[in-house]
């Protein structure tokens, strides 16, 4: 059972996410303290197991149990030690939630036709639960945010796995890259926003926010449908659209607001929880021939110096890159699947076609001449790439992957601490389960 991402993983843990006809009579199947399991809990993490088609057999409901038992039980020792979480630690937590669940069904209506009850009643039937999962987090934090592994340990590990159960690592990549953006000169910026203003002003005159999206928008998302988003929920967009699109009224217009993306104005067709929807338009100044031609210059000069070794990689990207996310990090891309700076090959095909096609042709420790890029935000700019690292499929091992490594022992040591944990806090704490569910194997001893 994998206790330490348990509750950190934890997502649809609840009875709502049964369907009315799956319903079950409810019933207390277990107590931790003062903290009861429902069947319909363990019903709804059964039922997610099989919409997500994870195997199942005879014993899952036990396993998924024991999850619960020790979700619960670090709820009862948070509750002892006086742990607290914020409303508006509860509540970003409920707007993830429902973003999701939102996400799932397309629509408000789609959710009320299911559940029966709309998205804002579900999230408040949420709550105590969401601040319980949050408590049991924060428990599970104070065992082990503290523990960490040496490389003596990391060794020690590695050398106790079975030669034969050693993992093969597929073929990797690490790269990096510097980014110029062509600047945007004040008087063109200027223009772009006071053009988008009439545009505002023609709205409020009434005329067609349609009819206006569709002639100069420059959203590829939404222009040719008039500007409309059909179905946004919140988080899904920039925070600037979000702070307006939340506390407009139906049939409101914003004011033009500035964006990473450029300058936009909205107006609010219908708010369904936390799901809206808006029409949108988006205008920004065009970027000038020149500029984008002074970009790449500038990437050509770093270009040479990268190659006449006056000055390294990790240096020229915290110096001179424009992108935000990289230049800080040694301007290596990290792998938004993992989270490390190494990406399958597979991984950096999705990430970027672009990129795989570019590190394809050139060596271990070359930079690419500065080549055309989109950026996130859908304006051109330039960029340099830079192949720091391709590993073959391989046996682990403690050199290439170390991070690797460290992580799993130190998943391992977590483990240890969770279970003695457990041990512990089981003579400390009441514990009672259903006679239905005695005969069940647990890893703990949770029946004395």
């Amino acid at each position: 059972m994998k206790r330490i991402k348990l509750i950190f993983a934890a997502f649809l843990l609840f009875s709502g996410m049964i369907t009315a006809q799956e319903r079950v009579i409810d019933k207390i199947v277990a107590v931790v303290g003062t903290n009861p399991i429902l069947k319909s809990e363990l019903e709804a993490q059964y039922q997610q197991m099989l919409a997500q088609q994870e195997p199942v057999n005879e014993n899952t409901r036990c396993k998924l149990l024991e999850d619960l038992l020790f979700q619960k039980l670090l709820l009862a020792q948070a509750q002892k030690d006086s742990l607290e979480v914020t409303e508006a630690q509860v509540e970003q937590e409920l707007d993830r939630r429902m973003r999701y669940y939102l996400g799932q069904f397309g629509s408000e209506e789609k959710f009320h036709d299911f559940y029966g009850k709309s998205s804002e009643d579900y999230k408040a039937e949420l709550k105590d639960n969401v601040r319980d999962l949050l408590l049991a987090q924060q428990m599970q934090g104070k065992i082990t945010n503290d523990i960490s592994v040496t490389p003596n340990e990391i060794r020690a590990y590695y050398n106790s796995i079975p030669k034969d159960s050693i993992p093969l690592i597929s073929a990797e990549v690490e790269v990096g890259q510097i980014v110029k953006k062509p600047g945007i000169k004040p008087e063109a910026k200027k223009e772009s926003k006071e053009f988008i203003e009439r545009l505002r002003q023609r709205v409020l005159k009434g005329e067609s926010f349609a009819t206006l999206a569709a002639l100069y928008s420059k959203d590829p998302g939404s222009a040719s449908k008039g500007g409309l988003y059909p179905s946004v929920q919140r988080g899904q967009f920039v925070p600037e659209w979000d702070a307006w699109a939340f506390r407009l009224k139906p049939g409101e217009v914003s004011e033009v607001f500035e964006t990473v993306y450029g300058y936009f104005f909205i107006q609010l067709v219908e708010r369904r929880g936390e799901e809206v929807e808006a029409r949108s338009l988006l205008y920004f100044a065009d970027i000038d021939p020149t500029d984008l031609l002074a970009a790449k210059m500038a990437l050509d000069t770093i270009y040479t110096k990268l190659n006449a070794d006056t000055v390294t990689f990790a240096e020229a990207a915290a110096r001179y890159s424009d992108d935000d996310e990289t230049k800080h990090n040694g301007g290596l891309i990290v792998n938004p699947f993992t989270g490390s700076t190494l990406f399958a090959m597979d991984e950096i095909g999705q990430y970027d076609q672009n990129v795989a096609f570019a590190i394809d042709k050139i060596k271990i420790g070359e930079f690419t001449k500065p080549t055309p890029y989109m950026t996130q935000e859908g304006k051109q700019a330039y960029r340099i790439l830079y192949l720091k690292k391709r590993t073959e499929p391989h046996i682990a091992n403690l050199v290439d992957d170390y991070q690797k490594i460290q992580g799993a022992a130190l998943n391992k040591k977590q483990e240890e601490a969770i279970q003695a944990w457990i041990k512990k806090k089981l003579s400390d704490n009441f514990v009672r389960i259903a006679d239905d569910y005695k005969s069940c194997t647990f890893s703990n001893k949770w029946i004395n």
